[in-house]
């Protein structure tokens, strides 16, 4: 069992990289959005697209409350934090595993949005 989580945590870590400071701010900020995700109902609840795989696609998902944070603000930061690692991919020549990230979409779940299933995954 163990060497199959080493090997998930290395295609992992393979896949993604590491953000530079520019992209280590954004992704921050987002983080911080994606904390104040208080809700009430599921209609409250939306999941954004993180980052960028180099062969395409998100890196990741996280859920966020339009109850505390703005869609249009929560949008514009995912779209910058996309673009810096898309620079980033192109200038490090980062391979990644290709697998594609369907959008789990989000749900209130005891006050808080978080992500409805299991094929994104929550930047924390």
């Amino acid at each position: 069992m163990k060497p199959i989580i080493l090997l998930l945590a290395f295609v992992t870590a393979a896949g993604c990289g590491h953000a530079s400071p520019g992209a280590s701010s954004t992704l921050m900020a987002l983080r911080a959005l994606g904390r104040a995700a208080a809700c009430t109902s599921d209609q409250q609840c939306k999941a954004v697209a993180l980052g960028a795989k180099p062969c395409g696609g998100p890196e990741a998902y996280m859920a966020y409350s339009t109850a505390q944070s703005s869609p249009d603000k929560v949008k514009a930061l995912a779209e910058r934090y996309r673009k810096e690692r898309e620079q980033e991919n192109k200038a490090s020549g980062l391979a990644s595993d290709c697998s594609f990230l369907m959008d789990p979409g989000a749900q209130c779940r005891a006050g808080q949005c978080q992500l409805g299933g299991a094929n994104g995954a929550l930047v924390e």
